[in-house]
Order: C-alpha cells, then sequence, then structure tokens
C-alpha cells in the first residue's frame, strides 16, 4: 500500500521550476572618438547639466515667484499659523500666480526666441540674446532706480537715459539682484501692512488677559481664531491675491 502510493503521481502535482528572472536590457554610456571634437562635446554637455541645474533658482529670481512667496509667508506668520497652509501649499499658489502674471512674457520670449531657434531660423547666441530681452523689460520696470545704480556703480557703470528707454541693454549680472532686492523690499512693504491689523488684535488680547489677572494663558491661543475671523470676514485671500496682481498690473 506504501509502495503503492509513493509510486503514485496525481497528475496535478509537478516538480517545482524556480521562476525564470525578466531579462534587464544593458545601458552602457560612452564617449566616442578623441580628439578636440570629443572634448568639446563633452565640455557641452557637462555645461548644459549645469545649465538646467541653476535655471530654477535663476527663473525663479526673474520672475515675480520671490514677491508672491514672501507675502504668502507673512500672512501665515501674521495669523500665527506655524503649519497652516503648509508649504506645499503656498508654494504651488506661487508658482501658478507666478505663471499667470509671467505669460505675457513667457509667450513673447517663446515667439521670439525658442520658435526660430528650434526651426532653425536663428543661431543659439541670438536667442538668447532674445529670451532676454522680454525679461529685462519686466525686472526693468519692478527694479527701483537705487538698486540698480547700486549694482551698475561696482560695475564702474552709470544708469543712463538710454538703458532706462532700453532696458535690452542692461546687464544681467546687474538687473537680476537689484530685481531680487526690490522684490524683497516690496513684498517686506506688503507684509508690514498685513501684520498691523493682527498685532492690534494681540495688543487688545494681552492688554485684556494682563487686566483680567491671566497672565498664565498665553495670548496666541486667544488671539488666533479672532484673527482667523477677521480674515475670513475682509476675504483677506482674495484682497492678497488682488493686491499682488495689481503691483504687475501697473
Amino acid at each position: 500500500m506504501a509502495v503503492f502510493v509513493l509510486g503514485w503521481h496525481p497528475p496535478f502535482v509537478h516538480a517545482q521550476t524556480s521562476p525564470t528572472a525578466p531579462a534587464i536590457p544593458g545601458v552602457s554610456v560612452s564617449v566616442g572618438g578623441s580628439g578636440p571634437t570629443a572634448v568639446a562635446n563633452t565640455v557641452k554637455i557637462v555645461l548644459l547639466l549645469t545649465a538646467l541645474t541653476l535655471a530654477p533658482a535663476a527663473l525663479i529670481l526673474m520672475t515675480c515667484f520671490t514677491r508672491v512667496i514672501v507675502v504668502l509667508s507673512f500672512v501665515r506668520n501674521a495669523l500665527s499659523l506655524q503649519t497652516s497652509p503648509p508649504n506645499q501649499v503656498l508654494v504651488g499658489l506661487a508658482l501658478f500666480i507666478t505663471l499667470f502674471v509671467m505669460q505675457p512674457t513667457l509667450q513673447q520670449a517663446n515667439t521670439q526666441a525658442l520658435q526660430p531657434y528650434l526651426r532653425g531660423q536663428i543661431s543659439q547666441t541670438v536667442a538668447i540674446e532674445r529670451a532676454e530681452a522680454p525679461f529685462k523689460v519686466f525686472m526693468a520696470k519692478q527694479t527701483r532706480t537705487e538698486d540698480l545704480e547700486l549694482f551698475l556703480a561696482y560695475r564702474h557703470e552709470t544708469l543712463t537715459p538710454e538703458m532706462e528707454r532700453h532696458p535690452e541693454s542692461i546687464a544681467m549680472s546687474a538687473l537680476v539682484p537689484a530685481f531680487t532686492l526690490s522684490e524683497l523690499q516690496t513684498a517686506f512693504q506688503i507684509g508690514f501692512m498685513i501684520y498691523l491689523p493682527f498685532l492690534v488684535i494681540d495688543l487688545v488680547v494681552s492688554t485684556t488677559l494682563m487686566s483680567m489677572g491671566m497672565m498664565m494663558l498665553p495670548p496666541v491661543m486667544i488671539s488666533l481664531p479672532f484673527k482667523v475671523l477677521l480674515f475670513v470676514m475682509v476675504n483677506g485671500w482674495y484682497l492678497v491675491v488682488k493686491s499682488l496682481l495689481a503691483g504687475y498690473a501697473s
């Protein structure tokens, strides 16, 4: 009986086979050739990767993103809210506001520089110059004269009437930091105006708690609901975004 059981193999019992690993295609990267041409191509690749790494920072400093994100951060701090709205929400809102404000500039750069370059009508150098022109005009409109003169002075240059009429002639190395400095100054001015009403609420709540002898109770815990209520009643987010858009519309 035992021999019969051991010798009988059901049809559904099969020997276990090890699963075959999926074939992974091989990938190899090589730089062919040797000589000046190969070295030049390698240098171009390195420069391209470096430019792509620095591009986000450059685009942020050349657009209205700096002012928008600083003002939104001031709003959150004035409300005594540390994590609400989250950083991802503030950055996302700032990015979309930036795209909305910069849309005419981006369209102009695309029409004048990118599309002709892709069609082979202009060279890379000409495309870069044409792409810089709309951004220079945008930044020059928002840059204070004293900030621009500060950086031009270190280049032993002066702000001429020709530069004021044609911002395309201003060097990026002077215009970008001057524009960023002006944006920070404007953002802090807006932040000060945002802080004022909430500072009054903090003072009233602190004075009331001290007069009641409740000095151990944190004033922020009591003033926070009143701040949020005031901000909601005046439609605060609408007013903040409206003021930001109006600043660039002018």
